[in-house]
């Protein structure tokens, strides 16, 4: 979910993306490619997690209520050391976590999601970009201890507003079934029956990005898991997932992630051949 975990994958038809993880002084940084998961832990170190993707299942985080939740993209997460989690999805998102590792409690003791805070957006974005191409050599450990920053930040809160999680989810299905086809902002203003504007304004106030910038960002998650799950050629999917061309879907990705399509999908077979030979010992 939403919240920092080892997560129980289920294998994909082809291959699995990895997960990609580095350690850089006392801290531990991985990103989660999306998939289903189901967990129950207590959290021995307290973590932060960033939610890239709408996510919704179930779970229980402090308590031993099990309550549905629905995790808004570009949420900020927090889960302080000995807290029992229980979470489980159907669909998963992708997802970065970041723990101190020394022991070094980090500031809060309570648990929240679906924070939307513009720095770490960015900084987020950033780490995720510099996994993807697994660029060692970055700047870690000041981005972790930034990220640890956004945590404590009293300037940062939670926003819905208008985009509650029910509207997500119903824009998110909305958005899913016509990626194959141009999708526009006033379809998604009247799908929620509000104004274009208003729409505008809250959407950006409950994800920090604005709706054409998610759907991009749908179209590259839509993408990234048909290159896994099938043996599609880059062009079928760059047409299915909306895009113009295979170029057009390349840009986006560079733009986007740091890295090409070609380079995403020959990295993950890699990494699944290599798993292969491994389980296989």
């Amino acid at each position: 979910m939403v919240f920092m975990s080892q997560r129980n994958r289920r294998h994909s038809i082809v291959i699995d993306e990895p997960i990609r993880r580095v350690e850089a002084g006392p801290w531990a940084i991985e990103l989660l490619p999306g998939a289903a998961y189901s967990v129950r832990y207590v959290a021995t170190q307290s973590a932060i997690g960033f939610a890239f993707d709408s996510q919704r299942g179930v779970h229980a985080i402090g308590t031993d209520r099990i309550r549905p939740f629905d995790a808004m993209p570009n949420g900020l997460a927090f889960v302080p050391a000995g807290c029992d989690v229980l979470s489980e999805s159907p669909m998963g998102g992708e997802y970065l976590r970041v723990i101190r590792t020394d022991g070094t409690a980090l500031a809060g003791d309570s648990a929240f999601n679906n924070r939307i805070d513009p720095q770490a957006i960015h900084l987020a974005s950033r780490m995720r970009n510099a996994l993807l191409q697994a660029s060692l050599d970055d700047d870690w450990e000041s981005w972790a201890l930034n990220l640890a920053e956004r945590v404590e930040g009293h300037e940062a809160a939670m926003h819905q507003g208008s985009i509650t999680g029910s509207r997500m989810r119903l824009l998110d299905e909305f958005i899913d079934a016509g990626l194959g086809s141009p999708l526009s902002v006033p379809e998604m203003a009247q799908l929620l029956d509000l104004s274009e504007g208003y729409f505008m304004r809250a959407f950006k106030q409950a994800t920090g990005k604005s709706p054409h910038s998610y759907l991009i960002d749908r179209r590259l998650a839509k993408a990234r898991a048909s290159m896994r799950d099938t043996t599609a050629s880059l062009s079928q999917i760059a047409l299915a997932c909306g895009f113009n061309s295979q170029a057009h879907m390349t840009t986006a990705f560079k733009q986007r992630l740091g890295v090409s399509p070609a380079q995403l999908r020959t990295d993950s077979r890699h990494s699944s051949a290599t798993d292969t030979q491994h389980s296989s010992i």
